[in-house]
């Protein structure tokens, strides 16, 4: 996968990205990351970006013509459509399913804004989509874009050495992930749960999903209820008697 970051500090995003598990997806080739510095092309002769908005106001603007020509830049290297997503706070949500749905592509363009924002021009003349990582304000997108790349290349094949792991991991089915526990088996006087030693995968595998539904719902009861539709087709009638109500067992089984 090729991911292109237009951005006024790439080596923000370079410094950040190209450590850990992101970094070795690119020393393996599995991952390409190009940070393009929007700067480079302004026509202005002090490399400015940005001007007074109209209408007046706080701050400055990123001005169009730099944002348009560094994407025509990219676009040409590229040589085809791929998706565009500003990093901004009108975006959808960020989340796992988002992820996993920018992993499917060949190609990815993040723009990193800054100042109190975009000429709204180029973003209707380039930008595909728009993703948010919450409801905050950052100083700028980069550290936005990092997540983002870094969420998304976990989904790349190869990219975890065992593919298994994306599989297993929190947000997969709405639930998130059951405790995890190594050596030494006794710790600070606390014990590591027996059935986990058992060598009973079919125990274990139950017992870990017990654990998942329990933590999602004490949690995070917003995703137990996106997760209630596959627990009542699925779990066992045991697992449904002690964590799901009657009526969530029934309600719009139709």
């Amino acid at each position: 996968m090729r991911v292109y970051v237009m951005t006024l500090f790439p080596e923000m995003v370079e410094n950040t990205l190209h450590t850990s598990i992101t970094g070795r997806a690119m020393d393996d080739g599995r991952l390409e990351l190009h940070c393009v510095n929007i700067r480079d092309f302004s026509k202005d002769k002090h490399k400015r970006v940005d001007d007074y908005p109209f209408g007046g106001g706080a701050g400055m603007v990123m001005a169009a013509q730099p944002v348009y020509d560094c994407y025509q830049h990219i676009h040409y290297e590229i040589g085809h459509d791929c998706p565009v997503i500003a990093m901004s706070p009108k975006g959808r949500t960020f989340s796992q399913g988002i992820a996993k749905e920018l992993s499917l592509n060949q190609d990815m363009i993040l723009l990193c804004g800054h100042y109190e924002g975009i000429d709204q021009r180029v973003l209707d003349e380039i930008v595909t989509d728009y993703i948010s990582i919450g409801d905050f304000v950052l100083t700028g997108g980069e550290l936005a874009a990092c997540i983002v790349v870094d969420c998304v290349s976990r989904l790349i094949p190869g990219v975890l050495g065992n593919d298994e792991s994306a599989e297993t991991e929190s947000f997969e089915n709405d639930l998130l992930e059951y405790p995890q526990y190594t050596r030494p088996e006794e710790w600070n006087g606390k014990q590591v749960p027996e059935i986990l030693m058992s060598g009973n995968h079919r125990l274990v595998d139950e017992w870990r999903l017990e654990k998942s539904i329990e933590r999602t719902r004490s949690l995070r009861p917003d995703l137990f209820q996106k997760a209630l539709p596959g627990l009542r087709s699925s779990l066992s009638n045991r697992l449904k008697k002690k964590f799901l109500k009657r009526e969530e067992i029934y309600d719009n089984m139709s």
